[in-house]
Parts: structure tokens; sequence; C-alpha cells
């Protein structure tokens, strides 16, 4: 039987092994697709750049007053039309997706295109200060809204294209949609986990809850407050359970 000592070079040399090993990275994406996302990373900039442009060339006397109007066009209606248009192309995938994929780089675009309403939640909250208006402006996104759905103050979402909302539905305070996250898979890979969040007509989602990717509510639910959905879960009769085959949407 081998003493301890016979052990300790194998212990060394296992332990000067590890500490060989490359580092590992939360997110590991190839060269070509990381540039991509820096490229991307500039939509914003270039989205608020071009918001201002008409007012700034207006005041130093290089164009007329009248294009000032472009200002609130270009703010609100070009990052929905550019992300409608692409995802038509491409639709956005749904799922487990690799962030070495095009399918992860024409996320990352989409979502750049609506940084800057992240950065400035206020604009949101703006629109919905007009019945309707921003249920319109959502489906400008690619987003399915009903009729009639009451948004408290503090709603977020992300990924509007990614979400369904049947008629009569009420948001509580502080509601959080999340149509994405990045978590790692069953072997440890960071993946980005996407889906569509649906919720059904008559529904009430309770104050800061959180809906993760594809988690939905059946027709006439109320959730609690400060809930989390889990990913493609569903909640329904006061519960939330499996999400099944054919509850995909609202």
């Amino acid at each position: 039987m081998p003493d301890a000592s016979s052990a300790d070079p194998i212990a060394t040399a296992a332990t000067q092994a590890a500490r060989d090993a490359p580092p590992h990275r939360a997110l590991d994406v190839p060269a070509g697709v990381r540039a991509g996302m820096v490229l991307c990373g500039f939509v914003p900039l270039v989205h608020a750049l071009a918001t201002v442009a008409p007012v700034v060339l207006a005041s130093s006397g290089r164009a007329s007053w009248s294009a000032v109007w472009l200002t609130p066009a270009i703010l609100f209606l070009a990052p929905p039309i550019v992300v409608r248009l692409t995802t038509l192309v491409a639709p956005l995938p749904s799922g487990a997706v690799d962030p070495a994929s095009r399918q992860f780089l024409h996320w990352w675009f989409t979502a750049q295109c609506q940084i800057v309403f992240a950065r400035f939640p206020f604009l949101e909250e703006l629109l919905r200060l007009v019945p309707g208006l921003y249920s319109m402006w959502l489906r400008l996104w690619g987003a399915r809204i009903g009729s009639l759905v009451y948004w408290s103050p503090g709603v977020v979402i992300l990924d509007r294209p990614l979400v369904h909302i049947g008629s009569r539905v009420v948001f509580g305070l502080g509601v959080r949609i999340n149509p994405h996250v990045l978590a790692p898979d069953d072997s440890g890979r960071t993946m980005l986990h996407i889906g569509v969040v649906s919720i059904g007509e008559d529904a009430l989602v309770g104050g800061y809850s959180l809906l993760l990717p594809g988690s939905s509510v059946a027709d006439g639910e109320i959730t609690p407050p400060h809930r989390s959905l889990r990913p493609f879960a569903r909640f329904a009769r006061g519960r939330q359970g499996a999400r099944g085959s054919d509850d995909s949407h609202a």
C-alpha cells in the first residue's frame, strides 16, 4: 500500500495542472462574435445622437426649426421599426441559444436597440400617460398586446417583441418582464435562455413580480406580489407549474 509521501507528487502535479489551465470565462464566445457585440454596443449611442441631431442643427441655424419634429420620431419610432424589420427577416430564437451563434448576435443587436429606453425609463412613462399609446408602441416592436391593458408605474419590459398580453390585463407596480436570461446549462456552460412571456386575458400580475423567459399566466389569474415565475413555467389555478405544449401563446 503506498504511503502518504508517494501520493504527494501526484497531488502536486494535479494542482499544477489546475493552475496552468486556461481561466474559465463566464461568457465564452469567439473573437468574431465578441467583435460584433462591441459594434452593436454603439447602437444606443448612434440612436441618442440621431435623436438630438435635429435640435442641434436647428439651434445652430443649419436646419429649419420645423425639422425638430424629427426628434421624437427618431427617438420612439426608429428602433422599433428596425427591430420589427430584422425580426420579420430572422425571427428571434426560443429556448437555449449558444452565445457563439449568429442567433445570439441577432438577439444582442435587438437588445441594444432597446437600451436607450432601459437607461431612461421615464421615456416609456411619458407614453403611458396617454391611454392606449404605450400598447400601440409595443405592437410596433412586434409584441402582441390586447385592448384595455393597464400599465402601472415602474413596469419594465426587456425584449419587447417577446411579450404576448391578452385584453384587460392589469400590471401592478414595478412588474418586470424578462424574456431572456443568461444562465448555465447542465454542462455548466453559459447559455442564452429566451422565450415569449405570455399573459392571458383578464389577468392581474401582482406588483414587483418577475416573469422569466417562456413563463405564462392563464386567463383570469391573479399572481401574488413579489413572485418570480420560473423560466417556461405556467401560473394557473393559483399555483406555478410546468408549462404545457398548448400554452405557447396568451
